[in-house]
Parts: structure tokens; C-alpha cells; sequence
């Protein structure tokens, strides 16, 4: 479940105009500017700690992780991050953005898939492995989230393909992504291509005029 025991997050509303230059003061001030939306409620500017903020994106649950947020002036609620942006170059925080979540009402969320073991397919027919999905979307109510969804794939034999009809479903989760969407599948090089790659020819220099042979039988012109 994607719950934490995270802190409440404390968020204090900005006021004045809300343009580059006062986001870069908030940044100044050791603070990142974020937008609190949701739940039926006013959308309202604020700024964050970002190293709290920082903690729960690298969390098991990431962005998934639900948490108390502190609006300051404001009731206690629960909330997700639902969206954020990094500095390109040094990956500092620079927005983000909270919503508002109800506990009791279901929401659609991407969680990860991640593959556990090795297939036969790779460990003894040669195959390997492509892990075509790693996020599917799913609906359930927030206290059902998972961090992620674990998938064996030791059985998968060359050739063999696992479908989101294959992963553990539960009566608390709905997939919504179709049901024949391939998750991973174990496939084999193609005979050329393995060849190309096991004995690369050089390429062909391409020659100007006349063979010699040609050039030989060929009768003078007068």
C-alpha cells in the first residue's frame, strides 16, 4: 500500500503575483512554489520544503505515496504529488504539484511492474528478455495502491509473452489498460542479424571505369 508515515507536509500560502521572479525568490529562500488542487476546493498557491518533498519522490511508493499535508489556515487532508519539474541540469526541484485525495473514493495511478527471476527461456534456449510495460494504470481506492506489482517470470519459456490478463489481479485493483497488452516477452536475435554482428563485412569500394578484362576486350575505337 502506498500510505506512508511520512510527516505532514507543511505548505504556507503565497501571496502576491505569482510570476518567474517571485518563484525564484521562494527558491532563495530555501523553498519550492507549489499549487494545492483538488477535492472539490479553490486551487491555492504555496510553497514546500523541497527536501521533504525530495524524500517522498524517492521513497518506495514515489509519487504514489500518500501524506498529510498542513495547509497552513487550512483543515488537515490527505494528498499526492501529482506532478513536478526538475532543473535540467542539476535535477533540483524547481514545482510541484498536490492534490487533494478523498480515502474513500477510487482514483486511476501508474505503479510499476517489476520482473522477479530469471526465464527459463533466457537461462537455457538462448532468448532474452524485453521488458515491454513498466508502468500500468490501474483504478482502486487510495488506500490500495501498491508501490509496485511484482510479476515472476521464471516459467517464461522463448518465445512466451506475459499479458496484463496475467498479473495478479485482486477484487481492490482494476487494470485498465487492455488485457492483451504485452507486459515482457522472451525473443530470440534474428539468424542475420546475429550474423551481421558475429562477422561484419568490410564494405565494397566502389570502382571507376572499365574492368581490365572488359577494358582488354573491348575494340579500339578508331
Amino acid at each position: 500500500m502506498a500510505v506512508a508515515t511520512f510527516d505532514a507536509v507543511v505548505a504556507t500560502p503565497r501571496e502576491g503575483k505569482f510570476n518567474k521572479n517571485a518563484a525564484r525568490r521562494v527558491r532563495v529562500a530555501g523553498k519550492i512554489p507549489a499549487v494545492v488542487y483538488g477535492a472539490g476546493l479553490d486551487p491555492v498557491a504555496v510553497t514546500v520544503d523541497p527536501r521533504t518533498i525530495t524524500k517522498i519522490l524517492h521513497s518506495e511508493s514515489g509519487h504514489n505515496t500518500i501524506f498529510d499535508l498542513n495547509v497552513e489556515g487550512s483543515a488537515l487532508t490527505k494528498a499526492m504529488i501529482v506532478d513536478w519539474q526538475n532543473e535540467p541540469i542539476k535535477g533540483r526541484l524547481l514545482h510541484i504539484d498536490l492534490k487533494r485525495i478523498a480515502m474513500d473514493k477510487a482514483m486511476r495511478v501508474s505503479v510499476p511492474v517489476q520482473l522477479v527471476g530469471i526465464p527459463v527461456g533466457v537461462k537455457t534456449q538462448g532468448g532474452i528478455l524485453e521488458h515491454v510495460l513498466r508502468e500500468v494504470e490501474i483504478e482502486c481506492l487510495p488506500g490500495d495502491i501498491p508501490s509496485h506489482i511484482d510479476l515472476d517470470i521464471s516459467g517464461l519459456e522463448l518465445h512466451g509473452a506475459i499479458h496484463i490478463s496475467d498479473l495478479p489481479h485482486s477484487g481492490s485493483i482494476k487494470f485498465l489498460g487492455e488485457e492483451d497488452a504485452t507486459v515482457a516477452h522472451v525473443t530470440v536475435i534474428k539468424e542475420e542479424a546475429a550474423a551481421e554482428v558475429a562477422a561484419p563485412t568490410e564494405p565494397e569500394v566502389a570502382k571507376k571505369g572499365k574492368p581490365e578484362a572488359a577494358a582488354a576486350a573491348a575494340p579500339a575505337k578508331k
